[in-house]
C-alpha cells in the first residue's frame, strides 16, 4: 500500500444507508460461522485453496468484511489486505494477526497498479446494483493485478431469493413476497422498511451475466462454481455439518455438481474466476 495502515478514514466510502445499517447490525459477523451459512463458508475456502497461488502470494480481500476469509487466508501464509467500506469492520479485521486493513472502496482502489497476486470480491458485486459500478470494480481488481494475476468474484443467484424464503417460509409472507418477486424479475432487491426486509439493497446475478462482466472490464474468464449446490434447501444440512464425517461428503457432493451449467443456478451463491492477460510478447513472437 502507498498510504499507511489504518483503521478509519475521515473520507470513508459512502454507501446507502440501509446498506452500512445492515453491516453495522453485526448479523454477518456470525451468519458464516453458524449454523448452515458455514456451508457458503466451507466452500468458498475449498474453491479458493484449489485455485489460488501458493503462499506468501499477495492478496487483496476487497469488501473483506471483518476478515472472515483473511483470517484463514493469512493462516495460510498469504499476504493479505484487506479493504472494506464498512469502518466498524475494518477495525475487526485490523485485529487478526498478520491481515492489514484498511477502509476503501472496490471501484477506486487506493492500490498501486500491478501489486497485487490475488484480487477476491466476495461481497462487493452484490451491492453495486448498476452494472457499470460492478464492471468499474472488476476493472479496478484487473489495474491492481500483476500480468497473469486472478481475480475470483462472488454474487448471489437470481433466484436466491425465492429459494431460500420458500426453504425457511417466508415467502408466504405477503409483506415480503413483492420484494422477493421483484428481486427474481429483474435482480434488484429493494431493502424494505423496517423489518419487513429478507437483506438489503443488493443485486442478484443470473450466472452467464458475470463472466460478461469480467470480459467488459478486461479480465479472461477461466471457470464458475456454484458453492451450496442443492444442499442449502435440504432439511437436516446443519446437524450433517455438525458431522465432520457427514461434512466432507457434503463438501465432496457439492464439488461433484459445482461447474455443471445447469445447476449453477441452484446454488445461492457463485464464485466466477477470471485472469489478468499478459500481453507481453513472447520470445518467438518480439
Amino acid at each position: 500500500m502507498t498510504h499507511a495502515d489504518r483503521t478509519s478514514h475521515p473520507d470513508a466510502p459512502v454507501l446507502a444507508a440501509e446498506i452500512t445499517a445492515y453491516y453495522e447490525r453485526g448479523g454477518e459477523y456470525n451468519r458464516l460461522r453458524e449454523g448452515d451459512g458455514r456451508l457458503e463458508f466451507w466452500r468458498t475456502q475449498d474453491v479458493l485453496r484449489r485455485l489460488l497461488p501458493p503462499a506468501p502470494a499477495r492478496i487483496l480481500d476487497v469488501g473483506g468484511g471483518s476478515g472472515i476469509h483473511a483470517e484463514w487466508l493469512a493462516a495460510d501464509g498469504y499476504r493479505v489486505d484487506l479493504v472494506d467500506p464498512v469502518p466498524s469492520h475494518v477495525e475487526q479485521a485490523a485485529g487478526i494477526p498478520r491481515v492489514r486493513a484498511h477502509v476503501g472502496d472496490a471501484r477506486s482502489l487506493d492500490v498501486p497498479e500491478g501489486t497485487a497476486e490475488v484480487v477476491l470480491l466476495l461481497g462487493p458485486l452484490y451491492h453495486l446494483t448498476a452494472r457499470r459500478e460492478r464492471v468499474a470494480a472488476l476493472a479496478e481488481a484487473h489495474r491492481v493485478l500483476i500480468p497473469g494475476g486472478l481475480v475470483v468474484a462472488a454474487t448471489i443467484n437470481r433466484f436466491a431469493g425465492i429459494h431460500d424464503t420458500l426453504n425457511k417460509g417466508a415467502y408466504f409472507d405477503p409483506g415480503l413476497r413483492p420484494q422477493i418477486e421483484a428481486a427474481a424479475h429483474d435482480g434488484r432487491l429493494r431493502a424494505a422498511e423496517g423489518e419487513k426486509s429478507m437483506f438489503t439493497t443488493a443485486y442478484f446475478h443470473q450466472p452467464e451475466e458475470v463472466p460478461a462482466e469480467f470480459t467488459a472490464a478486461g479480465l479472461t474468464p477461466t471457470g464458475q462454481y456454484g458453492l451450496e449446490g442443492a444442499a442449502w434447501l435440504m432439511g437436516g444440512l446443519a446437524s450433517w455439518l455438525d458431522d465432520p464425517g457427514r461434512r466432507e461428503l457434503v463438501l465432496h457432493a457439492m464439488r461433484r455438481t459445482e461447474s455443471v451449467p445447469s445447476l449453477l443456478g441452484v446454488s445461492g451463491h457463485v464464485l466466477t474466476a477470471g485472469r489478468k492477460q499478459d500481453d507481453a510478447p513472447d520470445a518467438a513472437g518480439s
